[in-house]
């Protein structure tokens, strides 16, 4: 079961690759360098991202404007799954992002504190669907598989297209997960499985 995450900084990132100060940022990059200035105190994620401007608008403008925010998939279920697998994963810095996205597409306070009991929470029948395959895609789920019981829940509510763009979707995510843990890029939880070695001194 996931823990719900902390509301104070827990394990500060130490990457080892160049931060590129504010002021080189594009402007764009500037913005996004306020924004998380504003709501996380570091700016890491940005400031690495600067060494490579065309990469990060292509995770900005092609995943997240046209596949996670543009594809056919509601936006609130999107939002669901993705605190959820930021929840279980220990990103701090993604909780807090992913928190205030899933109020501003309209989620309650009570259901994004519900999410590590989600089935018997207040959610509805697919956003539980949509969870327990976040649950298999998870990276503390290495074995994780859609089994036909998981399947036939999902197809009550899913197109197999829908599933499979969910899929993607969650891959995106998670392996942007791993990148930011491997590169040091994000505060963590203090839970979080993925600290660097370097962090815990192993």
């Amino acid at each position: 079961m996931a823990k719900l995450p902390r509301t104070e900084p827990i394990m500060q990132p130490n990457t080892l690759l160049n931060r590129v100060p504010r002021d080189q940022l594009p402007p764009h990059m500037q913005k996004a360098w306020d924004g998380a200035q504003t709501m996380h105190g570091d700016t890491t994620f940005v400031e690495v991202a600067g060494n490579n401007p065309r990469m990060y608008d292509w995770y900005l403008q092609d995943f997240y404007e046209k596949v996670f925010y543009g594809g056919g998939i509601d936006r609130q279920i999107v939002e669901l799954i993705r605190l959820r697998l930021a929840n279980i994963h220990g990103c701090a810095f993604c909780n807090r992002s992913d928190r205030a996205a899933a109020l501003a597409a309209g989620l309650s306070e009570t259901k994004l504190d519900a999410l590590a009991d989600y089935e018997t929470g207040p959610f509805t029948e697919a956003e539980k669907a949509a969870l327990a395959l976040a649950d298999v895609m998870v990276l503390t789920n290495p074995k994780g598989e859609i089994t036909q019981p998981l399947y036939a829940r999902l197809k009550q509510h899913y197109s197999d297209g829908e599933l499979y763009e969910l899929g993607i979707i969650m891959a995106v995510l998670c392996g942007m997960a791993k990148f930011i843990f491997a590169f040091d890029l994000v505060e963590k939880e203090d839970y979080c499985p993925f600290v660097p070695q370097a962090a815990t001194g192993n």
